[in-house]
């Protein structure tokens, strides 16, 4: 048996998905006891999932038969792992300041158990600052968390706030209980390009796909690191079982890896934009007005911000460095100048083929001088990285 899931249903409309959480857990072995608040049963019954999770659904706090064993207790501490989807902003606040008034809540109160989160709210109550508050409270006692993603929602509403989908719920649990080097671990990883507008229908971009900084996500993960990942819109999909955030800007992306620390280790793969149209024009610019002049602007150094900073830095600041001539000594450069700890540097001229490609050619630069890796698969080239990772932060 893979494991013992105690799933806590909140209230909300992406309790249905629970249901499905239920089923794909079921089907790779593990064992699910449901916990449906009374919030919860408004959207889903008792009998759908108890009839999915082939077990008794528990719901009240004071059931006499099971209280005489202190059966809240037993609950709280058989699992290997409490899942909370949805949890919504209500069972967040209880667990953050302590509450403990129904079951879910004093089961959350009363358990040593490792905890994974769902969040699921409307965007307004997501980015309320009590809820972030929350978050970064529940972050700072190691609560893991999956999603939220971003997209349109029951109330009509479109942004952050819809529960993580049920395979990367499954996901982020397989990475939760996987007994790898990296478990405990807060790794942050960026990814992709930035879109930098010059008007409504017009951007600066590059080549990237975001299938390297995805793969070494997924490889992440793999040994058990909780993983936030911050892309730009790349045209490789994020891996399940990590806590996605999607940004378009330099500027954005800067602010979501602010948000994402504290973190163990931070990689920074995404091929950000070194520069901006410094006023992009809010209509789209006709051809009819003849030649047009762009000024730029520089964008904000998002690794040297990161491996600078006096408070709250990571043990290990990964850079990465897309060269097309004298790659080894520009990125050694690059090291010194930004003042991370390792840079990832590869060869993206146009013969190479590495930029949007399946294969990387990499030269891993530390402190201890120049080291080459043959050229093999983004996945061998991130499995490897996340395996020196691993052992850095041993």
């Amino acid at each position: 048996m893979p494991g013992r899931i105690l799933l806590i249903i909140g209230g909300g409309i992406a309790a249905y998905k629970a249901l499905e959480t239920i089923r794909r857990l079921k089907d790779r072995g593990y064992a699910v006891t449901p916990v449906l608040t009374r919030a919860g049963a408004e959207f889903v019954t008792p009998l759908s999932v108890s009839a999915l999770a082939g077990q008794k659904v528990f719901t009240d706090l004071f059931d006499l038969t099971d209280e005489a064993e202190m059966g809240h207790i037993e609950l709280s501490r058989s699992a290997d792992l409490i899942v909370v989807a949805p949890a919504t902003a209500d069972l967040m606040a209880k667990m953050a300041h302590g509450h403990a008034d129904d079951l879910a809540s004093t089961l959350l109160m009363a358990t040593d158990t490792r905890v994974l989160l769902a969040p699921a709210m409307n965007v307004r109550m997501w980015e309320h600052p009590a809820t972030q508050r929350n978050l970064a409270t529940l972050k700072g006692d190691e609560i893991l968390t999956v999603g939220p993603n971003e997209g349109g929602m029951a109330c009509g509403e479109y942004g952050p706030g819809r529960m993580a989908e049920p395979l990367e719920i499954v996901a982020a649990v397989e990475a939760a209980l996987a007994d790898g080097p990296l478990r405990g671990r807060h790794v942050l990883v960026t990814s992709g390009p930035t879109h930098e507008p010059i008007d409504p229908v017009r951007y600066i971009a590059n080549r990237s796909s975001g299938a390297q900084g995805t793969a070494l996500a997924r490889a992440l993960a793999t040994l058990g690191a909780r993983v936030t990942f911050v892309t730009g819109p790349a045209s490789v999909p994020p891996p399940e079982g990590v806590t996605v955030v999607r940004v378009e800007t330099a500027r954005e992306m800067l602010a979501a890896v602010e948000a994402a620390l504290p973190a163990d280790a931070a990689v920074f793969a995404a091929a950000v934009a070194d520069w901006r149209v410094a006023s992009a024009s809010t209509h789209k610019m006709k051809k009819e007005a003849g030649a047009v002049a762009l000024e730029f602007a520089e964008n904000p150094d998002i690794l040297a911000t990161v491996a600078r900073r006096t408070e709250g830095r990571p043990r290990l600041v990964v850079g990465f460095a897309a060269e097309t001539n004298d790659v080894v000594a520009h990125a050694t450069a690059k090291r010194a100048r930004k003042g991370c700890d390792w840079i990832v540097a590869n060869d993206v001229s146009p013969g190479t083929g590495i930029m949007g490609g399946t294969e990387n050619a990499v030269t891993l630069i530390t402190s201890g001088g120049a080291e080459d890796w043959p050229r093999m698969g983004k996945d061998m080239v991130a499995r490897k990285l996340a395996e020196r990772i691993a052992a850095a932060l041993a």
